[in-house]
């Protein structure tokens, strides 16, 4: 074992006690349990940024890639080398580290393609109960969505964008009387409000983020060539602005990660550590399904090698069923000037397996800035007695960083190009279109050529039939990817209509 207190195989560096360089202490966390989950608490201010970026570059350093959402700007930081801040430099010389500037594999996402490659998921990748969520919508609203679903899988209807759900609500609300005797009743006006909501929605940004190419899961899960796990950065402070969008979103990507990777069991460190800041917005006004759905992702999804760790000011924010799941612990200072804080403060305490050596509660809310209560988990799993620590400094810069950084390490991902250009491929809109222009006499349903095989089949002849690649028209290349889209789905359809993802499926 390394005599470097930051370089100890297995274990991610902390930081230390403040007793001085005889009894000082150092605390880990131990990579092979990374994946039961964590916590970091604390109000504004007290470190918590500090302490996602630490654990970040520890993952990063061991292989883990990591996914982090950053809603401030000050997470970006991570693709730059440390600038050396004397309060860091001298963190560092308190826990007796010398301070080495880093910079890591960073990879930067963006709903709206505006400050990172496009992250994008198609309506039905969302799931109703998801989608019910992210519109506000009632039981009996969710009820005519989960029927849009239902109509939509039995007709072979493809739901990618906001267009397509709009064009099935449509078509269910024009067969609404055929429907009823099946499913149940769909009034006019639900299919109006929901048609509202999605324009709400619409305006929100979310025309761009429903469509194809969908994120492909495994792009999060890459290493450089260095063996370091990439650090994948949603730029999230437009994003945050739609607080609804935002909890959503990554609501959907656990459900994703937990439906497409295979069952791992308890590696020697997880496959990737998912970092969810402002958690409180995931649980705020949830209905009891959601809650449901939730709790059984974060408990299963240890399996799969994912550790997640809640970010968020307040320990209460996060339900009992879910806190009780977060075994490694970091908490920063609480402020008790109301009853709730004071009942926060308390709560917090008594979740650390307590020490001798200090009041817990007492100490919450007399931390300094760096400063945290820290308490991971141990050998055999189990809480380790919690300690007062000096939060050791970052290798990369803290803060934000300018556009021309920012374009620099775009311009040099490993992703580069692959989900900048969005696809509209044949879907539900078009296939009802055409069905209409049938039905009235048109020529519209000739022009589809025997629908998606028939389209596929044609392109196939275009692009294929050249000699030189290169010279492909936007068009074309476009095409070419709608195909490769599309065969990734065709394998998953039916699967899908058996269970759409962990939480479309779960139903009230």
């Amino acid at each position: 074992m390394s005599d470097i207190p930051n370089a100890v195989p297995g274990k991610i560096l902390v930081g230390a006690t403040a007793d001085g360089p005889k009894d000082r202490a150092y605390r880990y966390l131990t990579l092979a349990l990374g994946n039961r989950h964590g916590l970091i608490s604390g109000a504004t201010g007290g470190g918590k940024t500090v302490s996602l970026q630490l654990l970040a570059e520890g993952f990063s350093n061991a292989g883990t890639s990591v996914f982090l959402a950053d809603v401030k700007g000050d997470l970006a930081g991570l693709s730059q080398p440390g600038d050396g801040k004397p309060a860091f430099v001298k963190r560092a010389e308190e826990i007796g580290l010398p301070y080495a500037p880093d910079r890591f594999p960073v990879v930067f996402w963006d709903i709206f393609g505006e400050q990172g490659h496009t992250v994008r998921a198609t309506i039905s990748e969302m799931g109703p109960l998801l989608l019910a969520r992210l519109l506000n919508l009632n039981d009996t609203q969710e009820g005519v969505l989960n029927i849009v679903f239902k109509v939509a899988d039995e007709q072979g209807l493809l739901l990618l964008d906001l267009k397509d759900l709009r064009a099935a609500l449509t078509h269910v609300g024009d067969n609404a009387a055929e429907i009823k005797t099946k499913y149940g009743n769909v009034a006019p006006a639900t299919i109006g409000a929901i048609q509202r909501q999605l324009l709400v929605l619409e305006t929100q940004g979310g025309d761009k983020f429903f469509g194809e190419p969908a994120l492909e899961i495994e792009d999060f899960m890459r290493t450089d060539r260095d063996g370091r796990g990439a650090v994948n950065i949603l730029a999230a402070d437009k994003l945050m602005q739609s607080p609804r969008l935002y909890a959503t979103f990554l609501l959907w990507l656990l459900s994703e990660l937990y439906e497409k990777l295979p069952e791992v069991g308890d590696l020697d460190k997880p496959k990737l550590a998912f970092f969810f800041d402002e958690a409180h917005l995931l649980f705020n006004d949830a209905p009891k399904a959601l809650l449901t759905a939730i709790e059984q992702v974060v408990r299963l999804i240890r399996s799969k090698g994912v550790g997640v760790y809640f970010v968020t000011q307040n320990p209460l924010d996060v339900p009992d069923t879910v806190l009780g799941q977060l075994g490694n612990r970091i908490q920063h200072a609480l402020r008790a000037f109301t009853p709730r804080d004071q009942k926060a403060v308390r709560a917090a305490a008594e979740t650390f397996r307590q020490n001798p050596a200090f009041d817990t509660a007492d100490a919450i809310m007399h931390l300094g800035v760096g400063e945290a209560l820290v308490s991971m988990l141990g050998a055999k799993g189990a809480p380790e007695v919690v300690d007062r620590v000096l939060i050791a400094a970052p290798a990369a810069r803290v803060g934000p960083i300018t556009p021309q950084e920012r374009a620099a390490v775009m311009s040099t991902s490993w992703i580069a190009g692959k989900y900048d250009t969005m696809i509209d491929r044949e879907s539900a809109f078009e296939m009802l279109r055409a069905r209409a222009e049938k039905a009235a006499g048109g020529g519209g349903a000739a022009e589809g050529g025997g629908g998606l095989i028939g389209a596929i089949g044609g392109v196939l002849g275009t692009i294929f039939g050249k000699a030189d690649k290169k010279r492909m028209s936007p068009a074309e290349l476009a095409a070419r990817a709608a195909i490769q889209s599309a065969a990734r789905s065709a394998g998953t359809q039916i699967a899908r209509q058996i269970l759409r993802g962990v939480l479309g499926g779960i139903s009230k």
